[in-house]
């Protein structure tokens, strides 16, 4: 974990998914979509929030809900970050056929 990083309400979405995966579940129980088709959205977490009537001051505890748990994540979540991830994308589809 870098120590350096912060969540703002100006961290964007996708840095936000990539840094604290566990955000998707939590952000998703406050009504807030942020991933599609498996994809973040893109925009802040200020302007994900804002787009579902969240106000400054629910913001404000986003992002200190948000800190601790990029501080103390979920056991699971610690599991997951040594797992290898793969770029679809690079996948042949001619190759999966032959399997």
């Amino acid at each position: 974990m870098a120590e350096d990083f912060v969540i703002t309400k100006d961290t964007t979405i996708e840095e936000l998914v990539d840094k604290v995966p566990g955000s998707v579940k939590y952000l998703m129980e406050k009504g807030i979509r942020c991933i599609v088709c498996g994809e973040p959205i893109w925009g802040t977490l200020e302007e994900a929030a804002e787009e579902k009537g969240f106000g400054p001051e629910d913001i404000e505890q986003f992002v200190k809900d948000l800190n601790e748990l990029y501080k103390n994540p979920p056991k699971e979540e610690e599991e997951l970050k040594n797992v290898k991830k793969i770029d679809v994308e690079k996948i042949d589809p001619e190759k999966l056929e032959e399997e």
